[in-house]
């Protein structure tokens, strides 16, 4: 009998090359410039980051082969790391969808979340490093700049690395890795949270009095702004995946079960 991961790898080898749902537009891989595998990674989640690979549509290992210009060996590999962390779904025989966050995920994400940030910008603020100000200024005005021309891409970007400051002020690598990974999920549903509801302006305010406090040294007030921010956030993703799968629940049952 065997194992699973043998199982999964078998039934990758056995995939119809004939799925193929539609053309993918992707840039051939540069030779030698890298892992195969780890650049096969990079290129599946900047398609589904900019919409050129979209949730449920069925993609084969094949196709993704053929767009990237690698042999098919590297991308199974790649596509086997990206189901551990649930950005794909396998489908015997007939390819891999990608996934959308359900409500309940996004909820225990930020849970999670929650878990890690909060104790990471007391510390921060704790520490009251004039360097750390300083950086988490420079980053708010990136931030700021990608407002201002209405690039979600590039805003998002400057937002993780705003958090990813914050969490190497901690000095928790581990925790930097883990919500960097709940990031690229829950970044499924869009670059960001902005719709009509809440402008990249309107994120980017969110931050400030988290800066102004970590700046000010005040800790209680680091950690009640930065629980507002992800909680504002995580209800907002919860509530459009709520609207994406038609369903009658409420936001607030949801999150009161988890978080």
């Amino acid at each position: 009998m065997l194992h699973a991961p043998s199982m999964l790898r078998t039934a990758l080898c056995c995939y119809s090359d004939r799925v193929a749902d539609e053309a993918l537009e992707l840039e051939p891989l540069t030779p030698f410039a890298g892992r195969r595998m780890e650049q096969a990674i990079a290129a599946v989640r900047a398609a589904i980051d900019d919409g050129r690979m979209k949730p449920g549509v069925k993609y084969s290992v094949y196709q993704l082969a053929e767009g990237l210009g690698i042999s098919r060996t590297p991308v199974r590999d790649a596509l086997l790391r990206l189901e551990e962390v649930g950005l794909i779904k396998f489908e015997a025989r007939q390819g891999f969808r990608i996934l959308l966050p359900q409500p309940k995920e996004i909820a225990e994400i930020f849970a999670v979340r929650l878990a890690l940030e909060l104790p990471a910008v007391r510390k921060a603020a704790t520490a009251s490093d004039p360097a750390l100000s300083d950086a988490l200024l420079r980053q708010q005005r990136l931030m700021r700049d990608a407002a201002a021309v209405g690039d979600e891409h590039q805003f998002a970007h400057h937002d993780l690395g705003l958090h990813d400051m914050i969490l190497d002020a901690a000095d928790n690598s581990r925790a930097r890795a883990i919500v960097k990974t709940l990031r690229e999920t829950t970044r499924l549903l869009g670059a960001n949270t902005a719709d009509k509801t809440r402008t990249l302006t309107d994120i980017d305010d969110e931050h400030t009095p988290v800066i102004d406090a970590i700046i000010a040294g005040d800790s209680d007030e680091a950690e009640a702004a930065m629980r507002r921010h992800l909680e504002n956030t995580g209800r907002l993703l919860v509530a459009q995946a709520l609207r994406t799968e038609a369903s009658d629940r409420s936001v607030d049952e949801i999150w009161s079960a988890v978080v």
